[in-house]
């Protein structure tokens, strides 16, 4: 079954995270470096199925973009280029590195894990899709 899996885009890292194949639970799947996103999709759609993709879309309080907004935008255009039969949505991540360092905490991750970058971006990429199979009734 075809899993949908999680974008949290930014500069230097990107977070990863997928669907079980039910599409119920988030779990991180990886960090990969930004420049190196489209060939680890390529190798890894190789192995699964992914029916969608969810990017996370950044936005200030007031809704307008942010400076990260149109390396996203470029990123979407890449991932439309090289995937042409995966839909891509856009979901607000406002907070979620924020949840993921909470998460890291409540987890009881020493000081020295919870600064972790990778790791907190493989994190916000498995609350933004969480948070999306919660809303959607996946």
């Amino acid at each position: 079954m075809p899993r949908i899996l999680a974008i949290d885009f930014g500069l230097k890292r990107t977070g990863l995270a997928v669907t079980d194949p039910l599409k119920i639970i988030a779990t991180g799947l990886t960090t990969v470096e930004s420049k190196q996103l489209i060939p680890y999709l390529k190798e890894y759609f190789s192995r699964e199925q992914v029916e969608m993709l969810i990017i996370g879309e950044p936005k200030n309080m007031d809704d307008s973009d942010t400076h990260a907004t149109p390396l996203v935008e470029k990123c979407i255009k890449d991932l439309e280029k090289n995937f042409p039969g995966i839909p891509i949505r856009k979901v607000d991540e406002r907070f979620t590195s924020k949840m993921a360092s909470r998460a890291m905490i409540d987890m009881g991750m020493k000081k020295k894990q919870r600064r972790d970058k990778a790791l907190i971006d493989e994190i916000a990429a498995t609350i933004l899709l969480q948070d999306y199979l919660n809303s959607s009734g996946q």
